[in-house]
C-alpha cells in the first residue's frame, strides 16, 4: 500500500511539473520570444503600422477610417463607419452620419442581395456621390466604393476608386490634380510579387499628405 501510495504521488508531482513547465515555455516564454524578435526584425509592425505627424498619432495603415470631407479621399462604406464618432458636451457619442455610435466593433452587415435595405443604402450612396462628383456617371462608380468589406475596417480602395475622386478633392483642397495624382500615385501598393493580390491605394496615408499640403495637419 505504501508502494502504490508513493507511485501515486510520483505520478502527480511529475503531472504537476510537466504542466508548469509547458505553461511557463508554451505561455510565457514562447510569446516572449516572438514578440522580440517580431519587435527586433519588425518594428513598424509590430507597434501598429502608426503614423505619427509632429508627434501625434493619427492613425494606422492597417485599420480605415472614415472621411466624409470633399478635400479628402473617401473610404469603402463600413457598417461601423470605421467607429469614427464626435462626442458631445454631455457625453453622448454620434458617428459622422448622426446615428448614435455603439461601441467599437468590426463586421458588416451581411445583407444578402435581395434585402431591400441592401439596395436603399447604395441608392443613398450613389447619390451622394454624384451630388458631391457630379461628372461621375452613375455606371462609372467603381465597385468598391459602394460594398462593404467584411471587417468594415479596410484601409483601402483601388487605384480606380481613388483616380475618380481626383478633381473633387483638387477643387476643394486648392492642390493641383496632378499633385493629388501624385500624392495617390506615392500611396499605392502593386501586387505582391507583381502577381498576387490587386493594386491597393491606402486611404489614410494619401489623406494625412493632403492635409499636410493644405497645412491643416
Amino acid at each position: 500500500m505504501k508502494e502504490s501510495g508513493s507511485g501515486l504521488c510520483n505520478g502527480l508531482r511529475q503531472m504537476v511539473m510537466v504542466t508548469v513547465i509547458l505553461m511557463l515555455v508554451c505561455g510565457l516564454g514562447f510569446p516572449l520570444l516572438l514578440t522580440g524578435l517580431s519587435a527586433l526584425l519588425f518594428p513598424q509592425q509590430a507597434s501598429g503600422n502608426l503614423i505619427t505627424v509632429d508627434g501625434k498619432t493619427v492613425g494606422s495603415i492597417s485599420v480605415g477610417q472614415e472621411f466624409t470631407e470633399d478635400y479628402f479621399l473617401w473610404s469603402r462604406p463600413s457598417a461601423y463607419h470605421y467607429n469614427v464618432y464626435t462626442e458631445t458636451e454631455d457625453g453622448q457619442r454620434y458617428y459622422l452620419d448622426g446615428t448614435t455610435f455603439g461601441g467599437l466593433a468590426s463586421g458588416s452587415q451581411n445583407y444578402g442581395p435581395s434585402n431591400p435595405a441592401l439596395a436603399e443604402r447604395v441608392e443613398a450612396d450613389i447619390q451622394n456621390f454624384q451630388e458631391k462628383n457630379p461628372e461621375v456617371e452613375r455606371e462609372e462608380i467603381p465597385t468598391d466604393l459602394l460594398t462593404a468589406s467584411g471587417s468594415g475596417l479596410d484601409p483601402h480602395i483601388s487605384p480606380m476608386a481613388a483616380q475618380i475622386q481626383i478633381p473633387r478633392i483638387a477643387q476643394a483642397s486648392g492642390l493641383t490634380e496632378d499633385k493629388v495624382q501624385e500624392i495617390i500615385q506615392k500611396h499605392t501598393t502593386g501586387k505582391l510579387l507583381g502577381i498576387f493580390g490587386e493594386e491597393t491605394v491606402n486611404v489614410l496615408q494619401v489623406n494625412v499628405e493632403i492635409a499636410e499640403c493644405m497645412g491643416i495637419l
